[in-house]
């Protein structure tokens, strides 16, 4: 008898476990939009000169550094501290996209389209991973795999300049990241991560990946010039 009721105060224990680290991972997350809208304002704001194959390259060093440094600091206060600046960062990073679209007349449309779009894919995955009884575990390797293929194609299309490849890049980045949701949040469902901080960097990059392909892909075909 004393082995059944530990058994189910283990199981209870987990559950409030897996629970605080999703809730703590979704407040994180919300927290995180905050420096990353600041960071996009200022950006463009100040019309900053971030484009271009070099600056890309830089990007994605500055971007590598703030993740190895989140996950070095992912048990203490300075890991939020790091996941914060690194969205600033990236909000930064958004420049040149968002001044692009903001050169269309129905450019600010089609950012909240974008954003609207995206809350919808990030809140349709996250319920689907937190109800389905699908193990999706498995695509942990297919996905990683498709995200080293695809950065490898959009490094080489930054100096190719195909206008049909950087579409196909953006269709499967959104395919490749939506999946990546159900993979995230059923981590952290299933006690596969635990530890907030890495789990909303991991959603966060899920999130502006999408946002980013999608509002590239509206203002190629939904983009008004007059």
């Amino acid at each position: 008898m004393n082995n059944v009721q530990n058994t189910y105060d283990l199981a209870g224990s987990r559950r409030l476990v897996q629970h605080n680290v999703l809730r703590n991972t979704y407040w994180l997350l919300a927290l995180s939009m905050v420096p990353t809208v600041f960071g996009a304002a200022l950006g463009v704001s100040l019309h900053l000169p971030l484009g271009g194959g070099m600056m890309a390259l830089l990007f994605l060093a500055v971007a590598f550094g703030f993740i190895w440094g989140i996950e070095k600091n992912k048990d203490s206060g300075v890991g939020v501290a790091l996941l914060l600046g690194f969205t600033f960062f990236m909000g930064l990073m958004l420049t040149p996209l968002l001044s692009r679209i903001l050169g269309y007349s129905n450019g600010g449309f089609l950012i909240m389209t974008a954003f609207g779009g995206t809350a919808a894919v990030f809140a349709t995955l996250a319920s689907v991973a937190t109800v389905s009884k699908r193990d999706f575990s498995g695509m942990g390797t297919w996905l990683f795999a498709g995200v080293i293929i695809l950065l490898l194609a959009s490094i080489a299309n930054i100096f190719l300049h195909i206008p049909a490849l950087a579409i196909v890049i953006s269709v499967v980045a959104i395919a490749i990241f939506s999946a990546y949701i159900l993979y995230d949040v059923q981590q952290i469902i299933n006690g596969g991560e635990t530890n907030y901080i890495r789990a909303t960097l991991a959603l966060y990059l899920d999130v502006y990946n999408i946002f980013t392909n999608l509002l590239s892909l509206l203002g190629i075909f939904g983009g008004d010039r007059d």
